[in-house]
């Protein structure tokens, strides 16, 4: 596996200051106090409830390299969604980059949970076709990353060319990153099912996200199993992460790599699981460079 030095990601990160050091971990509470810029566009990308997206578009003719970023949340409804991600989409936009911040329904939601989370997501991806024929996005520097229940999302949008016929976000040209980053996500549901600490609610969250009534509920809701994906992967895990602790990580990387993946995995020293996506934390910069890296 090709594994980014955890000696490297320390350095870099040791280079920025952090006004929160003293705070850490931090929750997503602590990312709500604090000021937040706004999207500079609001967009449906199909109807229904909880199915737009927040466009993000930095300075300049373009076209710009482009983030899709799916927020996390446990996939529940009554946790915040886009907004988690507002100051790192507006750290993202001043470095040039476009962000298309998307929403999807929950569980809790109407349409939440299977298959309506799903289809969310594949319609959500597949907009930004749509978009780059409005706006400046350059479609071929394309990575999208999922935080959380976002990393699990971000990973199954990816599979999507390996989806069962008729399964949910199934098409025959869907649209694809050149690499997907996932932070801090749950990549394999029934190992989270099985082996999570709880502090989503699972198993019975991941229950409630894949439904019933089939023969196999993962076959097409975790990327574990629609393995290869035949896109590179970053596998990112903070080491003090009480939610999605490192071994799950590690054991869906090592999965990804025996399928012959490209995969990445790097843990983070002394980052929880919001500090991933907290732009004046140090460990956004050892995300950063890994976006930076895959729109190379």
């Amino acid at each position: 596996m090709k594994h980014l030095a955890l000696l490297l990601s320390l350095l870099l990160a040791a280079c920025v200051s952090d006004p929160y050091a003293d705070q850490r971990p931090i929750t997503w509470r602590d990312l709500l106090d604090r000021e937040r810029d706004a999207a500079d566009h609001i967009i449906a990308y199909d109807q229904g409830e909880e199915r737009h997206g927040e466009l993000w578009l930095p300075a300049g003719d373009g076209p710009h390299p482009l983030v899709i970023m799916i927020h996390g949340g446990c996939w529940r409804a009554e946790i915040p969604g886009t907004i988690l991600q507002d100051q790192l989409n507006a750290d993202l936009k001043r470095r040039g980059y476009a962000v298309w911040n998307i929403t999807y329904p929950r569980v809790g939601h109407e349409t939440g949970g299977y298959p309506g989370t799903f289809q969310a997501i594949a319609a959500a991806s597949d907009h930004v076709r749509s978009l780059s024929e409005a706006y400046p996005l350059d479609l071929t520097r394309t990575v999208m990353v999922g935080h959380s229940a976002g990393g699990h999302l971000a990973l199954w949008s990816a599979a999507r060319p390996r989806l069962p016929e008729g399964a949910p976000g199934a098409d025959a040209d869907p649209f694809t990153p050149n690499a997907v980053i996932s932070l801090a996500g749950l990549n394999d549901l029934e190992d989270y099912a099985a082996t999570g600490p709880g502090r989503c609610g699972e198993p019975d969250i991941v229950a409630s996200l894949v439904g019933e009534g089939r023969a196999d509920l993962y076959a097409d809701t975790s990327p574990a199993l629609l393995l290869p994906l035949g896109v590179p992967q970053v596998i990112v895990s903070g080491e003090l992460d009480p939610i999605v602790p490192p071994p799950l990580g590690e054991a869906y990387a090592a999965r990804a790599e025996a399928a012959g993946d490209d995969v990445r995995l790097i843990e983070i020293e002394d980052a929880g699981h919001f500090e991933l996506i907290d732009p004046t934390a140090p460990a956004w910069r050892v995300v950063l460079r890994e976006i930076e890296r895959a729109m190379d």
